[in-house]
């Protein structure tokens, strides 16, 4: 069936389904904002008039932006969907804005329809969203793993990530300075002496702590120290800067405001883009665009995505105008569960994830969940 002119095109429904994949308990995360143990998603079908469909994820945890996948269901049937059903898909950017006239904050609920709106658009274009957004700029990014806890569990936790592929990794620190000594210690003789690592504090350290680890935990070699402080001290984070560590902004940055406000202050030597903190995967490169122009590094971050939320995050990443390639990003999809939402996961071994050259997001959901989202074959 020939598709009608995209201006034509209009958004016919939206519907939601709740998941909660069980974490692999040997890569389990924990940082100075507690313990991702719950991945309570939800994953988004936007329908069009032209008969094809866009998804997206809204992989968001209360303990990181207070909301998850009841919010998020939540809000998308009380206002977004009303607000976007009937109107024409192109362009996206006034939906994403008719979603921001309805209901304040909620960037990671926003974004899982964002996703779905702006696959349907790169279906509806018959090319992958990297290309939909401007790109694709590179077809494969390099990825890492976040390790976290002592002892034992570090060990345990490196042995799975080792087994999974990864080469390069990150240590949670920003918990307490004695203890987070003794765990890098541990990661650095675990992965050796050559491996990347860096540290994410996830803003647990003062101003002062701070620059007692820089001191202590430079020994170690780490290539970078992610959000030493919290999130509004921009202050103390380009002072830390000053002390020789590569900074790297997240929790500082959400969306466009917050980008602006790190530059202004030269805050960090890069920023840790979200698909979900930027509201959605053209705003995250718009962002990535910004950040760019005023050579700020750029890395993709993670909230634990499943499979789809992956795939943004590639396309994205392949999308931006500039990424850190000595950095890694932490596109880590389905590693992180015993089951994933896809029919075929990522191309992805632990060291690089590969773009998909389908379509849209260029990933399918299981066709249980597909039929779960009102789509059978």
């Amino acid at each position: 069936m020939p598709i009608p002119s995209l201006d034509r095109v209009t958004v016919t429904a939206v519907r939601t389904l709740a998941v909660s994949p069980q974490v692999r308990p040997e890569l389990l995360v924990s940082g100075a904002r507690g313990t991702h143990d719950r991945s309570d998603f939800l994953l988004v079908r936007v329908e069009t008039s032209a008969g094809v469909d866009g998804f997206g994820e809204v992989s968001a945890t209360l303990l990181w932006s207070g909301e998850d996948a009841v919010t998020a269901e939540h809000a998308i049937s009380a206002v977004l969907a009303s607000a976007i059903v009937g109107r024409p898909i192109v362009p996206v950017a006034d939906l994403e804005a008719r979603m921001d006239a309805v209901l304040a904050g909620s960037a990671f609920t926003k974004a899982g329809v964002a996703t779905a709106l702006w696959d349907a658009y790169a279906r509806l274009l018959d090319v992958p969203l990297a290309t939909a957004l401007g790109g694709p700029r590179r077809t494969q990014v390099p990825i890492k793993c976040s390790l976290s806890g002592n002892g034992q569990r570090l060990a345990d936790t490196h042995r799975a990530a080792a087994v999974a592929g990864f080469g390069a990794f990150k240590i949670k620190v920003g918990i307490e300075l004695a203890s987070d000594i003794e765990r890098v210690a541990q990661a650095r003789d675990l992965v050796g002496p050559d491996t990347f690592l860096g540290l994410d504090a996830n803003g647990g350290y003062s101003l002062a702590e701070a620059r007692r680890a820089v001191k202590a935990l430079g020994e170690f070699a780490p290539a970078f120290l992610e959000q030493p402080v919290p999130a509004a001290d921009l202050a103390g984070m380009s002072e830390l800067r000053s002390l020789g560590l590569p900074i790297i902004a997240d929790e500082s940055v959400f969306g466009m405001a917050d980008l602006i406000a790190v530059l202004r202050a030269r805050a960090a030597d890069a920023v840790s883009l979200y698909v979900g903190k930027s509201g959605g995967p053209g705003r995250a490169v718009a962002m990535a665009t910004v950040a760019a122009a005023h050579g700020l590094g750029v890395l993709l971050g993670s909230n634990g995505e499943l499979g789809l939320g992956a795939a943004a995050q590639l396309h994205v990443a392949c999308a931006a105008p500039e990424l850190l390639s000595d950095f890694p990003s932490d596109i880590i999809g389905a590693f992180y569960y015993d089951d994933d939402v896809l029919a075929s996961p990522l191309d992805s071994d632990g060291r690089r994830a590969v773009l998909p050259d389908g379509p849209g997001l260029g990933v399918e959901l299981k066709p249980e969940l597909l039929a779960r989202l009102g789509i059978s074959n």
